[in-house]
């Protein structure tokens, strides 16, 4: 029978009995009640139940009081009341034994709860086990020995109400014979996280940089769902998160604002061009150059494969910036930028190509460099009387890449054995009539000179058939490359009328040449390695060359210079040089060019070369099925 708040508390206090006990029969045993009861004070609100620890043997003086007509309870109890009393006094006792082997102290302690106004239960045993159950609960003597509901003599059953009953009525009847623990507490204080903590996935996928200054950034996309997902869920691993998977540099607000694209400075931090940016890419500030010079004899067919030229076989590294200049050039001129493409392949572009007749000028850079060029100019000089012939004269092309300046110059000078006087003509036209540079600011303009180009740039490369020659006769030259068993060409480059006109300072004055270790690169017969064998038996020269000069001293230094000797489909052997060139930051208000590149010419490039690799495959599978079916049979 359920009784409300207020009938509850309307009754005369009567003290609780379990089954067994003395009925109301029986006035002496309820004389004792009565008189034990009137010590009871009957306002439970006065304090909260959990306000006192009680021991055993005593009786809670808060306890609730049960409802009137508890004979109807009494009818209930059985004959068995006697021996559940006596199951129900065991567990009691076992749980004040430290000895038993249920559940300790401190287990129980974390069960409890503080009771609310309304948590109470009848005092009556069997009331309680008889209501479990008409429920279809189990019975109070199925309970587990170790069960908190019956922690000592006299305590009030309310405790059992201060946890969810179902989850101890549900619990498994071994409960007791499990071992628990009490919960291990740390001596001293636990370290405290860093902040910058994250997980190791965390930090392999998004590469945390800790220097980095910025605060979290976190962009949820597709990849960043997955990557959260599998990270540590707490707000140290996502407020670490200084990088997203982006491998651009942050910029702040106050970087923006101290930046100016127009009035750059070279001390300035931030700068596009500046020292932060060119450490970057380049740590000891040089940069490699190849260059490539060929008298092509105007053939129409070009050479299988330019490997040989561009990326000999002793190179351990390929060089930044390719520059190619070629004289007398193939007829088709696109073929042979789509050629120089299709074998540099996807890691280069062409920055820029200019012609003057048939001197070509191309140059390529590294597709992640082509940032930090500026806007490519060029400029021609023809060295013939009439200016509608452009078989001789030169092209140059000049830009900044950070903040130095470079001028390339391709030039065909006059031929002939004792045309010396000639060709110095043809160099003094070129450095006075090449109209460069015509919107790139001057890097240093208190060292130029407006009579001759090449000190208007930091950085400059003159390569091309000058078409000097050895002033001694064919069989005295014959005999001293027939007789050198060493490297040394010393006693060939004394004759050699460059060598003897740059001593005297009358051409190419300011201009340095690299030790010459290669044999003469002019006349052979075409297809092989014989000088010329025709009537006029000219004598062997080192008409190609490759020269360079530079504002400041020791900028430029060379790597190698030497020839080509594979490449046989003309009467000139192709020369080649590297060059590591010191760098300068430079100034933003340098006309960029925005990475502008012939794509048209790139893809077509990367379409034959991949062709060309497929074809490559297909022989090599061929010959291999060809000489398995011989090998079987």
């Amino acid at each position: 029978m359920t009784e409300s708040w207020e009938e509850i508390r309307s009754h005369p206090p009567v003290a609780p009995r379990l089954c067994g006990a003395p009925s109301k029969a029986d006035p002496a045993a309820n004389d004792n009640r009565s008189s034990k009861a009137s010590q009871v004070d009957v306002n439970h609100t006065s304090k909260p139940p959990h306000a006192s620890r009680y021991v055993q043997g005593t009786i809670n003086p808060y306890q609730p009081r049960p409802p009137p007509k508890l004979s109807k309870i009494g009818k209930h109890c059985s004959e068995d009341d006697s021996l559940r009393t006596r199951r129900l006094r065991n567990s009691q006792e076992s749980l004040s034994d430290p000895t038993e082997t249920g559940s300790s102290t401190d287990s129980l302690k974390e069960d409890l709860r503080v009771p609310g106004p309304r948590d109470f239960v009848l005092g009556d045993a069997a009331t309680l086990s008889s209501r479990h159950s008409s429920n279809g609960a189990e019975p109070l003597a199925s309970l587990p020995t170790g069960s908190p509901v019956f922690r000592g003599r006299g305590h009030s059953l309310s405790e059992y109400e201060e946890r969810p009953q179902q989850n101890h009525l549900s619990e498994p009847r071994n409960r007791s014979s499990k071992l628990r623990l009490s919960p291990v507490h740390p001596i001293g204080p636990l370290p405290a996280l860093e902040k910058s903590f994250a997980a190791a996935s965390l930090r392999t996928s998004n590469k945390v940089d800790r220097n980095r200054p910025d605060g979290p950034r976190l962009h949820r996309n597709l990849s960043d769902s997955r990557l959260l997902d599998n990270m540590v869920s707490d707000n140290s691993s996502v407020n670490s998160m200084r990088s997203t998977f982006s491998v651009l540099n942050p910029i702040r607000p106050q970087d923006v604002r101290n930046r100016s694209f127009l009035e750059g400075s070279v001390l300035g931090s931030g700068a596009l061009l500046g020292a932060e940016e060119l450490d970057r890419y380049f740590p000891d500030r040089r940069l490699g150059i190849y260059v490539a010079t060929w008298n092509m004899q105007g053939e129409k067919g070009l050479p299988n494969n330019l490997d040989d030229l561009l990326l000999p076989a002793d190179s351990e590294l390929a060089q930044d910036v390719y520059v190619i200049g070629v004289q007398e050039g193939c007829p088709d001129r696109r073929e042979w930028e789509v050629r120089l493409q299709e074998t540099l392949g996807p890691y280069y572009v062409m920055l820029y190509a200019a012609a003057h007749g048939v001197l070509y000028l191309t140059v390529f850079v590294r597709r992640d460099l082509i940032w930090f060029c500026s806007e490519v100019e060029h400029a021609t000089v023809t060295t013939r009387i009439f200016s509608q012939i452009k078989t001789k004269g030169a092209v140059g092309v000049g830009f900044t890449f950070f903040g130095t300046s470079f001028l390339f110059i391709t030039s065909h000078f006059t031929s002939g054995d004792a045309k010396v006087y000639e060709r110095i003509l043809d160099y003094n036209k070129i450095i006075e009539a090449l109209a460069l540079p015509k919107g790139l600011p001057d890097t240093n303009p208190y060292r130029s000179v407006a009579s001759d180009v090449t000190t208007r740039f930091d950085e400059v490369f003159w390569f091309g058939d000058f078409n000097f020659r050895l002033s001694k006769d064919r069989p005295a030259v014959e005999a001293i490359i027939t007789r050198q068993d060493d490297p040394d060409m010393n006693p060939l480059l004394q004759h050699d009328q460059l060598s003897k006109e740059m001593r005297e300072g009358s051409i190419f004055k300011g201009f340095q040449e690299a030790s010459i270790h290669f044999l003469p690169t002019y006349k052979f017969d075409i297809g092989c390695d014989a000088y010329d064998t025709t009537s006029k038996q000219r004598t062997p020269s080192y008409t190609d060359r490759i020269l360079f000069r530079s504002r400041q001293a020791e900028d430029i230094q060379v790597v190698k210079y030497s020839s080509c000797s594979t490449l046989k489909t003309s009467d000139h052997r192709p020369v080649v040089g590297v060059f590591q060139v010191k760098l300068r930051p430079g100034r933003d208000n340098i006309p960029l060019g925005a990475g502008q590149f012939d794509r048209g010419l790139y893809l077509e490039g990367i379409r034959r070369r991949i062709t060309r690799e497929l074809k490559r495959r297909e022989v090599m599978k061929s010959q291999n099925s060809s000489s398995t079916i011989c090998s079987v049979s």
